[in-house]
């Protein structure tokens, strides 16, 4: 037998917070409920759906919202990494996303390093764009200028 149940968590695999799913009676009985992972679909909890939808629905804005702006100050945001390099303008070593968020912290810009999007760590001087996704709807570049470092 499966029964209905309301998710009050996400759980990979079978689905998001507030979704009604099917799943078998000993696992609803044995594990998701005694957990709160999820609850029997009843019009209390129904009730519960509904204010926690909103209440999700408003840290969703919240955090758009605040994407939006860091966005907007990263866009007008161009970053100089000095490093040491070869006569023929190849790094030693290379500047990855991790020196990209470190430099952007130290303006005060704080991004993930998973957010700065780079396909493979920079190996040689130059000008390049990154591309920052600080939201799944809000992506952003940043000029990144990788120059040989002053010798002393």
């Amino acid at each position: 037998m499966a029964q209905e149940v309301i998710l009050f968590q996400e759980m990979k695999g079978l689905g998001s917070v507030g979704e009604k799913v099917r799943v078998a009676d000993g696992y609803a009985r044995n594990y998701l409920i005694p957990k709160n992972i999820a609850g029997r679909v009843t019009n209390e909890n129904l009730q519960w759906l509904e204010k926690r939808k909103e209440q999700l629905r408003q840290e969703y804005e919240e955090r758009l919202s605040a994407a939006k702006a860091k966005a907007e100050g990263i866009q007008n945001t161009s970053l100089t990494i000095s490093v040491e390099a070869t006569e023929e303008d190849k790094l030693y070593g290379s500047v990855s996303a991790r020196d990209i968020a470190e430099q952007l912290e130290e303006r005060g810009i704080s991004v993930e390093i998973d957010a700065i999007k780079l396909p493979e760590p920079i190996r040689e001087l130059g000008v390049y764009d990154v591309d920052v996704e600080l939201h799944p709807e809000v992506k952003t570049s940043l000029k990144v200028w990788v120059v040989r470092k002053e010798e002393s």
